[in-house]
């Protein structure tokens, strides 16, 4: 497989790998509990929380890929767009511009 150079040639791929509803629903539960952990640490002054968010970023997105898409996460192979991506396609959906 080619080496993707671009966001814009990533972003479909990553999206192909996440065609399952059950998929992207445990993608955006991880994310919205990432936000909740990352607001709650810094009003609280608990700094502990942030290490959690990786548990529950890709915990929740892992899952779905082991176990629903059968896949490998993107994650792997393409750390920052895959991460960038999963933000673009959590807020994508919360919009309305894509669905579940």
């Amino acid at each position: 497989m080619n080496r993707i150079q671009t966001f814009k040639e990533f972003y479909p791929y990553y999206l192909s790998e996440h065609s399952k509803p059950v998929t992207r629903a445990l993608h955006y539960m991880g994310t919205t509990l990432f936000f909740v952990l990352l607001i709650t640490g810094l009003v609280r002054g608990k700094w502990y929380y942030f290490a959690l968010l990786p548990i529950m970023g890709y915990g929740f997105a892992w899952v779905g890929h082991f176990f629903v898409e059968k896949n490998k996460p993107a994650t792997f192979q393409y750390p920052l767009w895959s991460l960038a991506s999963d933000f673009v396609m959590y807020f994508q959906w919360l919009t309305g511009r894509l669905k579940v």
